[in-house]
């Protein structure tokens, strides 16, 4: 992962939010032997994957799984989330997306932190923070849920949870719990 986080042209989609094809498109795969399970399995065949989005430099990889095409779906969501916590993108909609819409039910986002389209609303969260300048009641307001729902939420993911509070720090506020 790179340190610095990407901005974004303002009339794209967020790379986590693509779907899986186009952003590979984006992407160089690589296969890569690593140790683990499998025995002498493991030690001849390339079953771990790396992933590299070029336009940002942001990679990924996984290797705990057996068959190279499961160590890719993993490596593949955990780009996602790497590109939803580094990327920001500098304007969005006027409103909260379909997608996050869809997922609040009375002031409660609804989504597990292993769905697919989890790292999309963790990307929508962090760009609607940073616009309001890492103010979750503001951003909780814009997006339809509770402060304390958006923070819960953020905690699904604790780089991103780190990120905030490290972003608030800089800004001279206090860490959230």
């Amino acid at each position: 992962m790179t340190s610095s986080s990407p901005e974004l042209l303002a009339d794209e989609i967020h790379p986590a939010s693509l779907d899986q094809d186009l952003l590979l498109k984006d992407c160089q795969i690589q296969n890569v032997r690593r140790s683990g399970p499998g025995g002498q399995h493991r030690n001849k065949v390339e079953t771990g994957v790396v992933i590299k989005h070029v336009p940002t430099g942001i990679t990924a990889e996984a290797s705990e799984k057996r068959q190279q095409g499961r160590n890719r779906s993993v490596a593949l969501f955990r780009l996602r989330i790497n590109l939803a916590i580094e990327c920001r993108l500098k304007h969005f909609g006027e409103a909260p997306s379909k997608l996050w819409q869809r997922r609040i039910l009375n002031g409660t986002v609804k989504v597990n932190s292993e769905h697919d389209e989890f790292p999309a609303l963790l990307a929508e969260s962090l760009d609607v923070l940073t616009h309001f300048q890492f103010d979750p009641k503001e951003s909780s307001q814009f997006l339809g849920c509770t402060s304390s729902q958006l923070i819960k939420f953020l905690k699904k993911e604790p780089r991103a949870f780190a990120w905030l509070n490290s972003k608030r720090q800089a800004a001279g506020m206090h860490a959230l719990k």
